[in-house]
This record gives structure tokens, sequence and C-alpha cells, in this order.
């Protein structure tokens, strides 16, 4: 995957991730019957591998198609580890290693991966930095040793460092002039300020034009380790077939990371709507609240509250409320948005700039009665429904299934959690819905950021 297509890709909310961490999956238009998933991955056929090396995997069999799908990532390994003035670091470092490693250069390399039919990709998140690894079965041998040879001994050649650096640059500054990315970018600054959350993941202009080959370098080696690394491997291999493997891709990889201590951190205190004037047709709206780290009890009964207020598509009230009775805007969404070190509870709309003031202030009324209210018994049925009916359309492919693996086990949902989670979800209450919204959602406290020229709306002092 090219870096270009990687940010665009940041722009988006990745389906997978937020079906299972954060619970933002999209229901259908029309409520579905409930489902009973059939689970990718049973307890019973998700298996602990561990090498020769001591590299651990969880694994689950597929041997109907020949292919191998292997995702792995580093906790602590995202832009949280980005040192001061060097924002990006991890970002650059991930558009670069498969432009050359060893004796291959980046064309070399990019031919070997052709030659073996191989797509490998790294990715920077906040907390995270991630590989996927996607081979036919009999290349398996030949793609691991490539792999691994891309994360040990990178080249970090002149040409493809500046080349892949002006593709990020161009990317930022494509990002300065949407005003989602403004809005993004200006949410996360006022939220944590100079904590490493509140710096973008690709960097600025200054921070990733600063970045050096030695600092490239340093981020492999004190990031890329065995003890911050998470593999979930789906296909068509043995556990004993995998072990050397995993050997070949990861064994080599520095035993422990250079220690990164990060405690928890929380939004600002100061909140309340910030007007950034940006001379558009359109005002764009990011809003969010503290919400829930993924290890909280209530966490089901966020999503399923999460679902109705506005992560079910066109079955939640604020598209309800804001697009279909009103025509104020084509499309608004909320979700949950888990972080290492905080969680946040999330939303945005874009709306012409005459119908921002109005817009805000029925987003603002359908969330208060909301909470003082909670749901009706029939949205709460046909809420659970959807959740569960929808959970297992993400997993159709095996790069899916390993990625659900990976999240398990950084979790510590279990390998029962696929034939669980619909129990956790029917067991949600309209009691317990309540309770958590009005935890959660408390308007006093929002923070939110309005990008364009609305009429009507200013900042708040």
């Amino acid at each position: 995957m090219s870096i270009m297509h990687r940010i665009a890709a940041k722009a988006l909310i990745p389906a997978f991730a937020l079906a299972l961490a954060s619970g933002a999956t999209q229901a259908p238009a029309q409520p579905q019957a409930p489902a009973q998933p059939q689970a990718p991955a049973q307890s019973g056929d998700i298996v602990e591998v561990r090498s020769d090396k001591g590299v651990v995997a969880w694994l689950k069999q597929e041997p109907s198609i020949p292919m191998i799908a292997v995702s792995a990532l580093w906790v602590q390994g995202g832009s949280v580890s980005d040192p001061a003035g060097l924002a990006g670091r991890a970002n650059l470092v991930s558009g670069l290693l498969d432009e050359g490693s060893a004796d291959l250069d980046s064309q070399g390399f990019q031919q070997r991966l052709d030659e073996l039919a191989v797509r490998l990709s790294f990715e920077a998140g906040r907390d995270s930095f991630s590989m996927s690894l996607q081979t036919l079965t009999d290349n398996a041998p030949a793609a691991f040793r490539l792999a691994g040879q891309a994360m040990t001994s990178p080249r970090f050649d002149d040409e493809p460092v500046e080349r892949i650096r002006r593709q990020i640059l161009t990317g930022i500054a494509r990002g300065a002039q949407n005003p989602n990315t403004i809005a993004g970018q200006l949410f996360f600054e006022k939220a944590y300020g100079d904590d490493p959350y509140g710096q973008p993941v690709e960097g600025t202009a200054i921070s990733v034009a600063a970045i050096t080959t030695a600092d490239l370098r340093a981020f492999v080696a004190e990031r890329l380790a065995r003890d911050q690394l998470i593999i979930g491997v789906v296909g068509d291999v043995s556990p004993e077939a995998l072990k050397p493997l995993l050997d070949a891709a990861f064994g080599d990889l520095p035993a422990t990371a250079m220690p990164l201590r990060l405690g928890d951190v929380s939004m600002a205190s100061t909140r309340g709507l910030t007007v950034s004037d940006y001379p558009t047709p359109q005002t764009a709206f990011l809003f969010g609240l503290p919400g829930l780290k993924r290890d909280d009890p209530d966490y089901d009964a966020a999503r399923v509250m999460n679902h109705m207020l506005g992560g079910g598509g066109f079955t939640s009230l604020l598209t309800e409320e804001v697009r279909e009775k009103r025509g104020l805007t084509y499309g608004i969404y909320s979700y949950l948005r888990p972080l290492g070190r905080d969680g946040l509870w999330l939303g945005g709309l874009s709306t012409s700039n005459d119908k921002a003031a109005e817009a805000w202030q029925v987003l603002r009324e359908t969330i208060r009665s909301y909470a003082e209210n909670g749901p009706t018994a029939d949205r709460l049925t046909k809420a659970k429904a959807n959740i569960n009916g929808a959970f297992p359309l993400q997993l159709t492919s095996n790069k899916g299934i390993a990625g659900l693996l990976v999240a398990l086990q950084r979790y510590d949902l279990g390998k029962d959690y696929v034939s669980r989670r619909p129990e956790l979800i029917d067991a949600v209450t309209a009691a317990d819905v309540k309770r958590v919204a009005q935890r959660i959602l408390d308007l006093d406290g929002m923070l939110a950021v309005a990008v364009g020229q609305p009429a009507g709306l200013v900042s708040d002092e």
C-alpha cells in the first residue's frame, strides 16, 4: 500500500477496528432480525503457537484456500513514541520499510514482492505500529523471510526516504485545505495539548522535514521489539509449520523495546465550542466527550448506547433528528474511541454555513434528551439485533480475522469472545443504557470544533 493511500485511509474510521474496539458498526437502513453469527474463530480452533525463539502468535487454521494472512501489532509503537519535534517519525517509517532492505534496493524489494505475489504493508497509529502480510502458502517461507528482512535490515536509502517524505508532505498540505482534517487536528490539539495525543500521526510540515535517517533507524531499534508484539495468523498453515515462519519474520527482532513511560491522560478541562474561520460553504463539526477505555465494565452498554444515538447509520437518533426530520446534514455520526491511555466518545457532521447554528442546537438537544430519558424498548431491541447481525459480516476475509486475533489478545477478551459477544450485547438493558448515557453524555463537558464560516456561531469564551 502506498503512503498516499495510507494517508487517505487514516481520514476514515477502520470498520473492523471500530466494530471490535469502539462498536461504531454501520447498521443496515432497516433493522435485521437477530442472527446467530457464524463465528470465524471458536475457542477450540484458535491455537496459541510459540516458536523456538519464543515468538507467540494466535493461529486460526483455514485450509480451504492456500493462503496465509498475518496481522502484527507493536504496542506503544505509534505516534506516542515520536520524540519532541519529530512528530510523524513512526508514520514515515511505516512508508519506508517496504522500500528496500539488506541487499535489495527499493526497486529490487518491490520486484521480489511482486514475484512472490506478496502483500506487505506497515502502518502507524496513535498508540501502535502494525504490519500486514498476505502470501500464498507455497511462498510463505520466502515471504516471511522478506518481511523479517524489512524489519531487521531496512536500508533507508536517500531516494525512497525523500520520495516518501515528499508524499507525506503533500498529504499534509492537502489536509490543511480539508475542513474535516483541520477539525480533527484542532480537536486533538485542544483535547491533549503538548501530550503526544495532541500531535497529528502524520506530523507537521516542520517536524517531518526535520526527521533524519538516524531518527528512522532509532525507531526501528527502539520500538520493533518482541516484548511489545502481538500476532494473529489465519490460513493454510499448521502450528508446527508456522513456528519457523514466525522465527523468520520476527525471531531476530530485539527482545525488549526501549522503555516508554506514558501514563494515562485525560482530555483537557477546557471545554466548549471553538469556531475556526475557513473559507468554505460548509461547516465541519467534530465534537467529543470523555468516553471509556476498552476494559471498562460498562463498555458493552456504551456500545449499545452509542449505536442508538449516532453509530447506527440511518437507524440512529442523530440521523433521524438532524438529517431526516430537518434536512440539516447529509451525514452525522458518533462512535466510541478507546485509546491506549484514554477513552473518548466522538462525533461529527458537516452542514451548510447558514444551517450550522440550527444543526448544532438540534444536536445538543437530541443528546440531552437521550441522556435524560434513555431508549425506548423497541429501539433497544432493534439496536442489539443490528449490532449482533452486522458483526460477522465484517469478518469475511482472512486478513480481517487475523486482525481480530490481534485485538482479542490486545484487549484480553479471550479466545471465546466471538461466541460470547452476542450474549454480552443481548444482556444490556435499558437501565444500563440510560446509566451509561448519563455517565458519558454530559454536555457541560463537551469539547467541539467547527471549521468553516457558520452563521450565528462564535467560539465560547
